[in-house]
């Protein structure tokens, strides 16, 4: 890696000449006068409702994958293809007209999370409008505006450049069961294994750390998920015939999850840390010097209030420490009138967010010790961990195009530097990187103030066209670097 590294501060030194401004310069202008087209075409493509998890948005899936497909066409690309992948489909598209130069594949996703729209305020979830700079819309920012930013980044770039077709080799693929964990992407992969090949996978699900501050996202936390379920009487048993005698499941269900953390934070299944590594001291230096205050973040996220393992930094909570989450409770019958009987079962859903070197499997078996181990005679339990849709986390390893990213950054948002964070949830990019055998890369244009997966989501249109602007301008720095195409047969060069 010497010699990339030499490389890489060879081209840094002549980054900021005279036709790289003028590039960019050029490159704002155009997109700035495509805003408008953007805007209705996001807007266009939110209103189909492609829901995963619900049959009723089955054809919707379908459509919103078709709606993409003709997008990319008229961009240009000559290969836009939908593909069946379970319930759901995907989006396959590639432009590979420049022999030599490096291949991108690019992830994300086009299936959106189920939304009720008595929850929103601004506008019904699938009736886009746009508020002071923002397009509120369930998916305009988790995936559909990041996707779109691609697009118009290709629009941009073949207009500036003069060229007929990219500079680099794009592929993208874009499936429509992410938000369900990506069950059938690992056969996807594997099916098209050949058309897949690249040099680099760009991951664009992912979020900022703030609109005025790029920063490279450097990988992100694994996830599982578990069911668990608390029983206690055999069947719903009327209060007022068995009131303090009888095993009430809520209870204990709370109890179990009040004790998975220690009073500092630390979760407190035993072993849960035993393979967790120490912050790397690069990682930690980096998220250190992002601007952070408390006001700004409890502003943007909306958490009300900070808490978490006591002793590290909010970032390295995000990033580096693994964590677990509570994210739906049940007991009873919570509709209409109290039914006033003891339920027979209680049950919550958990989220654990791992770190390197743990592992899903390794962590479902300590969680099932701990709640035969804790929970109390009168109770009986059953546990299920999602462990097909389960993600290992990744982290990007060192390569010459992770500054090539960091220099398009800087042009596209118009800042002296770039930091560097990550990403607080999962997702498939080690799935991706071990079966294409390449390095994963992310950007996207997302922000925590965006409220994915929750009521009034948004896109803000500046980052959307800035992110596009960061693109083109990546685009070109791939381009320019010597040793990252395809060597003939299929192999990187470095």
């Amino acid at each position: 890696m010497t010699g990339s590294a030499g490389m890489d501060r060879q081209h840094a030194a002549g980054s900021g000449n005279r036709k790289g401004h003028d590039d960019a310069t050029q490159l704002r202008a155009y997109l700035h006068l495509r805003q408008a087209e953007l805007e209705r075409r996001l807007a266009e493509w939110v209103r189909v409702p492609g829901v995963l998890g619900m049959p009723e948005h089955v054809q919707d899936l379908r459509r919103s994958a078709n709606w993409l497909a003709a997008d990319f066409r008229e961009a240009g690309f000559p290969v836009a293809d939908v593909l069946a992948t379970g319930e759901s489909h995907a989006l396959y598209a590639e432009w590979c007209a420049a022999p030599g130069a490096p291949t991108v594949l690019v992830y994300s996703h086009h299936d959106v999370r189920a939304a009720k729209a008595e929850n929103w305020s601004l506008t019904a979830p699938f009736g886009p409008v746009i508020r002071e700079g923002r397009l509120y819309g369930r998916g305009s920012s988790d995936a559909k505006g990041q996707v779109l930013a691609h697009i118009e980044a290709v629009r941009a770039h073949l207009r500036v450049t003069g060229g007929a077709s990219p500079a680099v080799n794009l592929k993208f693929l874009v499936e429509g069961e992410e938000e369900g964990g990506s069950p059938h992407l690992a056969t996807l992969l594997e099916e098209q294994a050949e058309r897949l090949r690249a040099d680099v996978v760009l991951f664009s699900d992912t979020l900022l750390w703030r609109a005025d501050h790029p920063a490279v996202c450097m990988g992100l936390r694994g996830m599982l998920s578990v069911h668990l379920e608390v029983y206690g009487p055999e069947r719903d048993v009327h209060s007022g015939a068995v009131s303090g005698t009888a095993p009430n499941p809520a209870f204990e269900l709370g109890r179990l999850l009040g004790l998975m953390h220690h009073p500092d934070g630390r979760v407190a299944i035993p072993g849960f840390y035993d393979d967790v590594e120490p912050l790397p001291d690069d990682l930690r230096r980096a998220f250190g010097e992002l601007p952070f205050s408390a006001e700004d973040w409890l502003a943007r996220s909306g958490s009300g209030a900070i808490t978490g393992e006591e002793g590290y930094t909010v970032p390295e909570r995000l990033w580096l420490r693994p964590a677990v989450e509570a994210t739906s409770l049940i007991a009873g019958d919570p509709l209409g009138i109290s039914h006033a009987a003891v339920p027979a079962v209680a049950s919550a859903d958990l989220s654990f967010r791992i770190v390197p070197e743990q592992r899903p499997e390794k962590v479902a078996k300590q969680f099932e010790e701990w709640v035969a181990a804790t929970i109390r005679p009168g109770f009986s339990f059953s546990l299920v961990p999602d462990l097909a849709t389960a993600q290992l986390p990744y982290r990007t390893p060192a390569h010459p195009a992770v500054a090539a990213l960091e220099r398009a950054m800087a042009k596209g948002f118009r800042a002296e530097r770039t930091g560097r964070m990550g990403n607080a949830g999962g997702g498939p990019a080690e799935l991706l990187s071990r079966t294409l055998g390449v390095p994963v890369l992310f950007f996207g244009t997302g922000l925590v103030e965006d409220h994915w997966h929750d009521s009034d989501e948004s896109a803000s249109l500046d980052v959307l066209l800035n992110g596009a602007l960061t693109l083109a301008c990546f685009w070109d720095e791939l381009a320019t670097m010597q040793g990252i195409g395809d060597d003939g047969d299929g192999h990187l060069r470095q």
